[in-house]
């Protein structure tokens, strides 16, 4: 009983820190495109690093925005690859 309740916890703060994480990306893009200060490559990294891997590799193919920077184009999806990896073993080790 315990468990489902952690696994339902994850699950909630994996779609939630995603979302952020396309928003983060939709944000500095639109920041860019309007000349303005921008969110920071920290930021955008961190968001991926917390579990919004996926959600940054989305973002940033969704709104074309740092497609250009090799260190996003190779870091995002490593970082998506270990944060699946990490919660599908967390998981495992729930079920």
């Amino acid at each position: 009983m315990l468990n489902q309740y952690y696994i339902h916890i994850i699950l909630s703060y994996m779609i939630f820190i995603n979302i952020v994480a396309i928003l983060i990306f939709k944000r500095d893009k639109s920041l860019a495109k309007n000349g303005k200060r921008r969110v920071s490559e920290k930021t955008l990294f961190l968001s991926a690093i917390i579990g919004g891997g996926l959600g940054a590799v989305i973002g940033m193919h969704l709104f074309k925005h740092k497609t250009k920077k090799a260190a996003f184009l190779l870091g995002l999806p490593i970082i998506a690859i270990i944060n699946i990896i990490l919660v599908m073993y967390v998981l495992k080790e729930l079920v």
